[in-house]
């Protein structure tokens, strides 16, 4: 049998090496800051769950990315979490049922997907994000969506862009018309914005209605001017007008956020039930995060309703991709037998202290041996000439 070598890893998986493990950590922590700023406290759910509970609502539409493994010890099937949004809502449901409404809840930690076809080619995640449970308000829909933005422009992400929709709105249009069968597929033809796949396989009455849609999509003020003149069931409309109370609301705080708006997009917000979102930035491709609205399981020993939630999930690695990086802290090498006063000076300068751990006889070619930009000399910094 051929033995892999040992730095050869699954499909999907990756080790994240010096310097950009230490920016993503601080990335993670700048957006944990910016949610603490507005009441949103950290939980940290564990890898693994019982299957059961990690699968039911709002982790139902997970199940095909999910790993799962026979627990040794209570002989249940376990599932490694594949995202983060249904620990959360668990955690609100049972351990924090007592808890006041709106509860705030925000989280940091990987995730891993069988596939990793919701978030680029990566299998293993990381995900940062906010959940606000509890209010069914167009409030909580808007301070979700501005939370997110600011966490990215935390992160050093810019010209950040947000993307709504209304993933249940096509299934208002075609409700109660007879489509033999071919839901599924008339639902991939609208994502694909197809118009003529789209005619081909909705009924004639709501076949115009869907290309207007389609159609109407784009920058948010002429997005709802161009729905307003499309013959749209009530439900429909009700849908838009608390869009558009929503679009009002983020403005208000933040009128240079750039807003569009696809009125038929719905595929991976299989668990929304209202307003959702993708964010994007200028200049990179893909999506950085997602989120939107979402019914959470009723608390323990309360009403068997669920209740209303909304929340979102960045993702770390793209986020990192399209930050502006920040420049790196100098490393300078401290010599074997400097005092710990000697390492302070260094610390206080904003530097990285590396300190030598024998004595050497070239301590400028020790210090670029170990990546230095310089060294300590005596009383202060020498800095190396580049080239």
């Amino acid at each position: 049998m051929t033995h892999p070598h040992p730095a050869l890893l699954p499909t999907g998986l990756a080790d994240v090496l010096p310097p950009f493990a230490a920016l993503e950590a601080a990335a993670g922590e700048r957006a944990l800051a910016v949610f603490a700023a507005q009441g949103y406290e950290r939980t940290m759910p564990p890898m693994l769950e019982f299957e059961e509970s990690f699968l039911s609502g709002a982790g139902e539409p997970l199940a095909r990315e999910t790993f799962r493994m026979m627990d040794p010890a209570s002989q249940r099937m376990l599932a490694l979490r594949s995202d983060m949004t249904p620990q959360i809502a668990r955690i609100a449901a049972t351990r924090l049922a007592n808890s006041p409404r709106p509860l705030r809840l925000c989280y940091l930690g990987a995730v891993m997907r069988v596939s990793g076809e919701r978030a680029g080619a990566e299998r293993q995640v990381r995900q940062a994000g906010a959940e606000l449970i509890g209010s069914g308000r167009a409030e909580a829909d808007a301070e979700i969506v501005l939370l997110a933005a600011k966490a990215l422009a935390a992160i050093g992400v810019e010209r950040v862009s947000v993307d709504l929709n209304v993933p249940r709105l096509a299934g208002e249009v075609l409700a109660g018309l007879d489509l033999n069968g071919a839901s599924a597929a008339l639902m991939a033809a609208l994502d694909r914005k197809d118009f003529s796949e789209t005619r081909r396989l909705a009924p004639k009455a709501a076949a115009r209605t869907l290309e207007q849609l389609i159609d109407a999509g784009g920058p948010v003020d002429a997005a709802f001017a161009a729905a307003a003149a499309i013959d749209l069931p009530e439900a429909a409309r009700e849908r838009i007008a608390r869009l558009a109370g929503i679009v009002a609301l983020i403005q208000a705080e933040a009128p240079d956020l750039q807003l569009t708006i696809d009125f038929v997009e719905h595929r991976g917000f299989a668990y929304h039930t209202g307003v959702a979102f993708s964010l994007f930035a200028e200049g990179h491709t893909g999506e950085l995060g997602r989120g939107g609205r979402y019914r959470a399981p009723a608390p323990d020993g309360h009403d068997p309703a669920s209740e209303p939630a909304v929340g979102f999930t960045l993702f770390m690695e793209a986020a990192g991709r399209a930050a502006r990086r920040p420049a790196p802290t100098a490393r300078v090498y401290l010599p074997h037998g400097a005092s710990v006063r000697d390492r302070e000076a260094i610390l206080e300068a904003g530097h990285v202290a590396v300190a030598g751990l024998e004595p050497v006889a070239d301590t400028a070619a020790e210090a670029k041996r170990l990546g230095c930009a310089g060294a300590w000399r005596v009383d202060h910094i020498e800095f190396f000439q580049e080239g």
